[in-house]
């Protein structure tokens, strides 16, 4: 059993030993005044003893009797409920952290592992803003920012030294604030994410066996953070470096493939600077699908690759000629041109080249319809336009979240497979936080 999961543990058995001894009192008062009673007016050799008690009916006794009964099974009874609802509540932090655990362990894609460990940490603790630092040449670097800041921010270095974060690393523990501006080691300039007045501010280390690697921070504009949150944003951290360092190693393996087309998608965002970043959401995107319609492995992998490089096309045609739906629809052939002598992509490529076909077959280049499509196209074609709606990069203002999904579903069998569209929707509320 985890830290995380024994330390629930304990704090739950204390808690439900506190309610037990308190049913324990109500029983033994309704018990000694039963008896109390019950001396003073059925047995003589008590009644002087007793004489304090004042002369009641048997009426009277019976009344206070079944008062009392009652009273002491109302108690017991919300007490009871009391103590079912902290087991349940137990179980249900327990589930949730296996859940968690094991969907951090699962991912081998390092970007879309550091959004997961950010987006869990803030949904788990009620935050509004966070960020992850991590360790890169001997500097630590904000590698995965969520509120405000996020776009100017990341891949950032992190200010030596500097906020609360700075501490975290430094001394290798965990720090929670509240109220932060009562704490000289807080630094506005990077502790202050949210876009607001910070109140409270959680960060912990993220340690290896080789040390720190970095560390995550968290912050809200209102209330505080728990104990329990520093214990399970510690957990969290456990977990995220082993996870981490899983991904490193499988990003080492592949270290030649990951290298090309790091340099490829750094050329596309330099090419089209509106769409930053659009790559990377569409693979975060088109991954939630492939888990909800349980896509093997090695098919999740390939899918991925697509994702990344489906606009690849693009760094062959002029900016100017970007601006032309006739220009522009011929970037799929091209990356498909582009990437097909290269032996290592080469199973993606139909993927790339057919992720703006429609299911009802008016899309391009192929008109190819339905399931003639190939799946991996028909995902990509999803996540891209949720992206396309929600992030801006075709729309000078992007959509809401919901409007975004009413737009799919409207579209669903005509522009898009109506059962990707469904597995689709069902699944993005949690994850695009």
């Amino acid at each position: 059993m985890s830290k995380q999961a024994k330390s629930d543990k304990t704090s739950i058995i204390e808690e439900i030993r506190a309610k037990l001894r308190f049913l324990n009192l109500i029983a033994a008062f309704i018990v000694i005044t039963l008896l109390a009673v019950i001396l003073r007016y059925l047995f003589k050799p008590f009644s002087e003893a007793l004489d304090f008690l004042p002369d009641i009916s048997i009426t009277l006794i019976i009344v206070i009797i079944i008062i009392l009964t009652i009273a002491g099974f109302i108690m017991w009874r919300a007490v009871s409920r009391k103590i079912i609802w902290s087991i349940e509540k137990y179980r249900e932090r327990l589930d949730t952290i296996f859940a968690v655990t094991k969907d951090m362990r699962e991912e081998v894609y390092g970007d879309i592992l550091l959004d997961k460990i950010i987006s869990h940490g803030m949904s788990l603790t009620k935050s509004n803003a966070g960020f992850v630092l991590l360790k890169d040449d001997g500097n630590f670097v904000f590698r995965i920012v969520k509120g405000p800041s996020q776009d100017t921010l990341m891949g950032t270095p992190f200010p030596k030294g500097k906020g609360i974060a700075g501490w975290v690393l430094k001394n290798g523990k965990s720090l929670n604030v509240s109220p932060v501006s009562d704490d000289k080691r807080f630094d506005a300039s990077v502790d202050a994410l949210s876009g607001a007045q910070t109140q409270a501010v959680l960060s912990v280390p993220l340690s290896t066996k080789k040390g720190i690697i970095g560390a995550i921070e968290l912050s809200k504009e209102e209330g505080s953070y728990s104990d329990r949150d520093t214990e399970l944003l510690a957990y969290l951290a456990d977990q995220a470096a082993t996870s981490l360092v899983q991904a490193q190693f499988h990003e080492d393996q592949k270290n030649y493939e990951i290298h090309i087309t790091d340099i490829l998608l750094k050329s596309i965002d330099a090419h089209i600077p509106e769409k930053r970043g659009h790559s990377h959401r569409v693979a975060k995107y088109s991954n939630i699908i492939a888990k909800a319609i349980n896509l093997s492995e090695e098919k999740k992998k390939r899918l991925y690759l697509a994702s990344l490089l489906h606009d690849i096309g693009f760094l062959r045609i002029k900016a100017e000629e970007m601006l032309t739906r006739e220009d522009c629809i011929k970037h799929s052939v091209i990356g498909y041109e582009m990437i097909r002598p290269i032996n290592f992509y080469s199973d993606i490529t139909p993927f790339i080249l057919h992720h703006h076909e429609r299911y009802d077959g008016s899309g391009y280049p192929a008109k190819l319809q339905g399931e003639a499509i190939p799946l991996e196209a028909r995902i990509i074609a999803v996540a891209e336009a949720f992206d396309a709606m929600t992030s801006g990069s075709y729309y000078k203002v992007p959509v809401k979240l919901d409007e975004a999904v009413k737009e799919l579903e409207e579209n669903a069998g005509t522009q898009f497979d109506a059962s990707l569209v469904e597995a689709f929707t069902k699944n993005i509320l949690p994850d695009h936080l």
